[in-house]
């Protein structure tokens, strides 16, 4: 049986797993924040607004497992003092594709 599929349905607990630094494509969605995984860095996008009510609270307790995986990803890891940050790309001409 595939990650999506569980009895027609997409099974929520394989489609939300997250593990930090593991590829280049696993998005984690809390809200409007994304967490974006990278093998090297993962990168937070949007922003998320915690209400104090039970959705609230779901929402801040997924943000915490998912920093407390982030952050038991790195204490578990051998890191350099720091990642290399990718060099900049010459711009790259294009055709026009309303011409």
């Amino acid at each position: 049986m595939s990650q999506i599929e569980h009895g027609g349905r997409r099974d929520p607990a394989v489609a939300d797993r997250f593990e930090p630094f593991a590829d280049d494509s696993g998005v984690r969605t809390i809200g409007a924040l994304s967490f974006e995984n990278g093998t090297d860095r993962i990168a937070l996008h949007g922003s998320l607004e915690i209400r104090r009510d039970k959705a609230g609270l779901a929402q801040a307790l997924k943000l915490k497992e998912t920093f407390a995986a982030i952050v038991r990803a790195l204490e578990t890891g051998d890191l350099p003092d720091r990642v290399a940050d990718a060099p900049d790309e010459a711009p790259k001409s294009v055709p026009n594709p309303f011409a």
